[in-house]
């Protein structure tokens, strides 16, 4: 019989269950493979289950070769047996404790022991055959590769272990229930079948060796390819050594080289801004003009971008369309009616801080003082009057910036805001989507909001996240909706809507409810406020708008609420959307001192 590897002796240490059964009688195989089955079918359609289960398991099997290994103690009085019996129990107890609070390091956990054992493969190839070594050494790279993958995408990794495991789980439960029906009918096929099996056909293992090497080899490549091209941040938003107090102080300021709206030159610009808790905090993004003078001055549309992920690198204005006719409204009012826009990334896009997603007071103030540092530009020639924009996340941005306006940044002359497809009311939004997280893009949300709470909010913590969704909300908040690998995230959130909900509680109650509701803007806008949604809209469903400007009438505020039939999230801005000639008109109306219809009435 061959050296058993310290590959395999891992293995069985992780696997002690089919040992335990190899001579159990035949009703006990009936009866723990019907279980095992049916628990197995279960784990492969819940996989956040799947995970804690596996956690278990590998916990108590620690314990249990641990203990084995004192107890051989005994027989050997060896002390290498004592040593890694303490281990092995330690690090049972170990998985089993931390399982309380997260399954994150699984992942990392995983990717190093395929390295591991991809190592111990490949150190194994000085003996055997020729055709053994090759094998072997393609089941080592095969391994070591699925082990950076495992790395790099520990939120993925975990998906398919859950899935792996619940199959093999499944797959375990029917053969023994083979067994014991063998065994029921022919007592000594038991025997037999805990025999040590056949060495697999030559042709197989070669097969399998070349079909698992290039399946591996793939997955490094395109893994390699999800990770070009991501948005790299440069020396223009570091902090200079002094830094001023005030708020909307401009920085620095450089040409801007991405695409624009025809008839529009651009600058990026850094500047003062303060946090939701008041702290100072700095901010960039993107001031564009018409190319051609007016010889009037320029009034300013402050743009609120939608959601592009809450990490540091999702900042607009590090890429090439922070100011553009996709995803953007009425682009090509801007150079015709002589407008300018300064489009914010927020504070902590770009520069260093917490991005406050869905946090009123940070986003607001960002908006505002990206209007003050555009004023300090040298050689710009811009009107007072400023009117708002957002969609989305931005939506939510802008209604607090109009209600800001005049206590944070009287000297902002805000004359109207446009609030479409806004992300109104944080808290009805987040109870539609624990309520139907199978919708794209659903876990993408519930991360976002559960990692800048937890950096804005002492009361809230990651560990209000169930712990096998922990990595899962940490991918998410680390990773841009433009990126290739958000995808995973997505993709993932689907798999996991029908298992373990993502927070533990509802989130309409503790201190994520609290937070939520503050977060809800509700007025007072002394200047005109407008409303735009898209009856089709996927992400803001349009019964949720109804209700906040319903809500909004019933308080008093004065508003135009207009609806796009037909119009989904993204489509309300497409070119062909009747929402930009109607944007372009209120706007006009504004910037001229009209008054506004209150569709309230």
């Amino acid at each position: 019989m061959p050296a058993e590897t310290p590959y395999r002796r891992l293995g069985h240490r992780v696997r002690a269950l089919p040992g335990l059964l190899a001579r159990a009688p035949w009703w006990v195989l009936v009866t723990i493979g019907a279980v095992t089955t049916a628990l197995g079918a279960l784990l492969a359609v819940r996989p956040l289950s799947s995970l804690t289960v596996l956690g278990i398991y590998t916990g108590i099997s620690c314990v249990v070769s641990g203990l084995g290994d004192l107890v051989a103690r005994h027989a050997d009085r060896g002390k290498l047996s004592l040593l890694t019996g303490v281990g092995w129990v330690l690090a049972g107890v170990a998985v089993l404790a931390w399982l309380g609070r997260s399954l994150q390091l699984l992942g990392p956990f995983v990717a190093g022991l395929l390295v591991v054992s991809g190592a111990v493969r490949l150190l194994d190839l000085r003996r055997g055959s020729a055709r053994e070594r090759l094998i072997g050494g393609a089941f080592g790279l095969s391994e070591i590769a699925f082990g950076a993958v495992a790395w790099v995408w520990p939120d993925a990794t975990l998906l398919v272990i859950a899935l792996l495991f619940g199959v093999r789980t499944a797959g375990f439960g029917l053969s023994l229930l083979w067994r014991g029906a063998r065994a029921a009918r022919h007592p000594s096929s038991a025997t037999a079948d805990a025999a040590p099996r056949r060495t697999r056909s030559p042709v197989l293992r070669w097969g399998a060796a070349a079909g698992v090497l290039l399946v591996a080899g793939t997955t490094l490549v395109v893994s390699e390819q999800f990770r070009r091209g991501l948005p790299v941040l440069d020396g223009f938003y570091d902090a200079p050594d002094d830094v001023p107090d005030e708020p909307g102080q401009l920085l620095r300021a450089e040409p801007y080289d991405g695409e624009l709206p025809q008839g529009l030159v651009a600058h990026r610009i850094l500047y003062t801004t303060t946090a939701d808790d008041g702290v100072p905090g700095l901010a960039s993004g993107v001031v564009a003009v018409p190319a051609e003078s007016a010889g009037k001055p320029v009034p300013l549309i402050a743009w609120a971008h939608g959601t592009v992920g809450v990490a540091r690198a999702c900042a607009p204005s590090l890429g090439r369309y922070a100011i553009t006719p996709e995803g953007m409204p009425a682009m090509d009012a801007l150079a015709r009616n002589g407008w300018g826009m300064v489009a914010t990334d927020y504070i902590g896009q770009g520069t260093e801080g917490d991005f406050p997603y869905l946090i009123g007071q940070g986003e607001g103030r960002s908006v505002l003082d990206s209007v003050r540092a555009a004023h300090q530009l040298d050689g710009l020639y811009l009107a007072p009057e400023t009117v708002v924009w957002g969609h989305s996340q931005g939506g939510h941005a802008a209604l607090w910036a109009g209600q800001l306006a005049p206590t944070y940044a009287p000297d902002v002359d805000v004359v109207g805001t446009a609030a479409l497809s806004a992300a109104s009311d944080p808290l009805a939004l987040a109870e539609l989507v624990t309520s139907h997280p199978g919708a794209l893009g659903a876990s993408l949300g519930i991360s976002f909001v559960l990692a800048a709470y937890s950096w804005t909010y002492p009361d809230i913590s990651l560990d209000d996240v169930n712990p096998a969704a922990r990595t899962l909300v940490e991918e998410a908040a680390a990773r841009c909706t433009g990126d290739p690998g958000t995808i995973l995230t997505v993709l993932t959130g689907v798999a996991v809507s029908r298992d373990t909900p993502i927070l533990r509680a509802d989130p309409a109650t503790g201190a994520v409810g609290r937070r939520l509701r503050e977060n809800v803007p509700l007025g007072p806008w002394p200047a005109p406020l407008f409303i735009g949604q898209g009856t089709a809209d996927e992400v803001i469903v349009a019964r949720l708008q109804d209700d906040y400007v319903a809500r909004l009438c019933a308080a008093g505020r004065p508003l135009q609420y207009t609806t796009y039939a037909g119009r989904n999230h993204m489509g309300v801005l497409e070119p062909d959307s009747p929402l930009n000639a109607d944007l372009e008109q209120w706007t006009k109306d504004r910037l001229a001192g009209l008054p506004q219809a209150n569709t309230c009435s």
